[in-house]
C-alpha cells in the first residue's frame, strides 16, 4: 500500500500521463485550492490541444472518502438511526454518482478527450514507462506488471485511488470548526449566528443536505447527505456546450450518464458536494454558474422571491425560471427551504443573514490554526 500510494502522488502532479505533457490531475484538483480548480473558470480547458472545454465545473476531490456507493434507494437517517427513510437517489464519486471507486474515477481523466486526452489505456502506460513509472509500477503491481499493459493501467489507477486515501492530504479534518467541535476553538459572533442560520428549518435549511453536526459514531460531520438534488440553476453561458439550444446537461439522466436516462424524475438532479473548504473555491455549483461564495448563498435565499436577479427576462418582463432545464423536468426542481415564495416576498435570508452564513462556511477551510495571543 505504501508504495502504491507513492506512486500515486508522483503520477497525480505528473503532467506527462497526458499527450499534451502539460495536463495532470493537479492541473485541475489544485492542492493549493482545497484539490478544487485552480481558477474562477465555469469549467476548464484541456485535452490533446489544451483548447478542449469541459461540461462542468471541476468539484473537489477532498472528503470523498466516506461516499457511499450510488444507489437508487439510500435509507438512512442522521438523526435517530431510522433505516426506514427512503432518501431517494444518492452516493458515486462525480457529479452524476456513475462511479463508485476511486480507480474507477481516476479511469474518467485520463481517457477523457477534454481533460488528459489519452485515446487509451495502452497510451497511458506508454506514457508512464516513457517517463521511467515502469520499476515503480514493477513494485506496486508486482514483478512483471509493467510488462502487462492491463495490469500496469490497472496499477496506475490503483495508484491513484489509494493515493486519494491519504487522510493527512485528502481527508484531515482541521478546520476551524472541527476544532471548535473538539472545544479547542471560539466562533465570533457572525459565525455563531451563521450557524444557527445555517442549521435553521426556517431559515437557511443548510443542514438538511449539508449534515452539520457529528455521526451517531462520533465521526466528523461531512457536510453533505450525499443525496441528489435538482436546483434550477440558471444556464450557464460561460460553458460552450450551452451555445447549443437542444444541449442540456442532466445529470443523473445524462448526457456524461447513460444507465438512467429514461428515468424523467431524476433528470436535473445533480449530487450534493461537500461544504468543506467552499471558502477557497472561485466557481459554484455542478455549471460553475456563480463566482462569488456570497452570491452562491444569495441564491439559494432569494431564487423564487428575487428570480430576476438569476435568470433572463423576456421583452414583456416575464421571467424564465429554470432555463437550464427543459420545461418537462421543471417539475424535478427542490422547493423545500430556503427555496420558495413569491416573487417580491421576503426572502429567507436577510442580506446581514446572508453574511453570517458566509461567515460561517469560511470556518471549514482547512489548516486552520489558532491565531498568537496579542501583546
Amino acid at each position: 500500500m505504501a508504495l502504491a500510494a507513492a506512486l500515486g502522488a508522483r503520477l497525480f502532479v505528473d503532467p506527462r500521463l497526458s499527450p499534451s505533457g502539460k495536463v495532470a490531475c493537479a492541473t485541475c484538483h489544485d492542492p493549493a485550492r482545497a484539490h478544487g480548480p485552480p481558477n474562477g473558470l465555469a469549467v476548464q480547458l484541456a485535452g490533446g490541444d489544451l483548447r478542449h472545454p469541459g461540461l462542468r465545473a471541476v468539484p473537489s476531490i477532498r472528503y470523498l472518502q466516506a461516499v457511499p456507493a450510488f444507489t437508487e434507494h439510500f435509507f438512512e437517517s442522521e438523526e435517530e438511526a431510522d433505516e426506514s427513510v427512503d432518501n431517494g437517489a444518492s452516493g458515486g464519486l462525480t457529479w452524476d454518482g456513475r462511479v463508485d471507486r476511486g480507480k474507477e474515477q481516476a479511469r474518467i481523466p485520463l481517457l477523457s478527450d477534454f481533460e488528459m486526452a489519452n485515446t487509451s489505456p495502452a497510451m497511458v502506460v506508454s506514457e508512464a514507462l516513457a517517463a521511467g513509472y515502469g520499476p515503480d509500477i514493477d513494485a506496486a503491481g508486482g514483478g512483471g506488471a509493467a510488462a502487462d499493459p492491463d495490469r500496469a493501467f490497472a496499477t496506475i489507477l490503483d495508484a491513484l485511488a489509494i493515493y486519494e486515501q491519504d487522510w493527512r492530504t485528502f481527508y484531515p479534518y482541521t478546520s476551524k470548526y472541527d476544532a471548535w467541535l473538539a472545544g479547542k476553538a471560539t466562533l465570533s459572533g457572525a459565525e455563531e449566528r451563521g450557524l444557527k442560520l445555517f442549521e435553521a428549518e426556517d431559515k437557511g435549511n443548510c443542514a438538511s443536505c449539508h449534515f452539520s453536526t457529528p455521526g451517531l459514531d462520533g465521526t466528523p460531520p461531512q457536510f453533505t447527505d450525499y443525496g441528489m438534488i435538482a436546483l434550477g440553476l440558471p444556464m450557464n453561458p460561460e460553458i460552450p456546450a450551452n451555445a447549443d439550444p437542444a444541449w442540456h446537461d442532466l445529470g443523473l439522466c445524462g448526457p456524461l450518464r447513460t444507465d438512467l436516462s429514461d428515468v424523467s424524475a431524476y433528470c436535473g438532479l445533480f449530487r450534493t458536494p461537500t461544504l468543506r473548504n467552499v471558502a477557497t473555491r472561485r466557481v459554484f455549483f455542478h455549471n460553475g454558474v456563480l463566482h462569488d461564495l456570497r452570491e452562491a448563498v444569495a441564491f439559494y435565499a432569494t431564487r423564487d422571491t428575487d428570480p430576476g436577479r438569476w435568470y433572463p427576462t423576456l421583452p414583456d418582463g416575464t421571467v424564465v425560471k429554470f432555463n437550464d432545464l427543459p420545461p418537462r423536468y421543471m417539475g424535478n426542481v427542490n422547493m423545500d427551504p430556503p427555496f420558495g415564495g413569491r416573487p417580491g416576498g421576503q426572502p429567507a435570508l436577510s442580506d446581514a443573514e446572508i453574511d453570517d452564513v458566509v461567515a460561517f462556511l469560511g470556518t471549514l477551510t482547512d489548516g486552520w490554526s489558532e491565531p498568537p495571543p496579542q501583546r
